[in-house]
């Protein structure tokens, strides 16, 4: 997919679409990377929204934070995992950092009941066992989720926290 590089303009629409969505949304990005991602949803923030991303690569953030100047993102250095949790609940999460299977389990909880919880560079095809992400959440009972394709090759996961 993209390697942590860059976010699809499809995700990046998507993103922004969510963001417009939740007009007093609290909003968080687990993984900044480049900033893409974070800027699509930026700029789409509606004005009672906030919006926090997290990057733990010092060159990542440096370059997402010349790419963000200007917005009201709030950016933050560290693990997302160690900074995150004390500052939910989130009503829109993108988990778009390392180890997302491994990480399910905290971001789920992190997400407000309604909460939405996007996953995206996934290659398209049911949940099974060779892939630990797609398995943890559609499979998760907590969640209402789906999978939508994003480009040909590429898909995402969209889910609400059920209440």
């Amino acid at each position: 997919m993209t390697d942590g590089g860059s976010s699809i303009s499809a995700v990046r629409q998507l993103l922004a679409t969510l963001v417009a969505a939740k007009p007093r949304g609290r909003i968080a990005e687990l993984g900044t990377a480049f900033g893409e991602g974070a800027y699509a949803m930026a700029t789409a923030l509606p004005e009672d929204a906030s919006f926090i991303t997290v990057e733990n690569d010092p060159e990542r953030f440096q370059v997402a934070a010349q790419r963000l100047a200007g917005t009201r993102a709030e950016m933050v250095l560290g693990d997302w995992r160690e900074l995150m949790p004390e500052r939910g609940p989130f009503d829109l999460i993108f988990l778009d950092a390392g180890d997302a299977a491994a990480n399910a389990e905290l971001a789920i909880s992190m997400l407000a009941e309604g909460g939405i919880l996007v996953k995206d560079d996934l290659t398209p095809g049911p949940p099974d066992e060779v892939d630990p992400v797609r398995e943890a959440l559609l499979r998760d009972p907590r969640l209402a989720a789906c999978e939508i394709q994003t480009t040909a090759t590429t898909a995402a996961i969209i889910a609400v926290r059920r209440n």
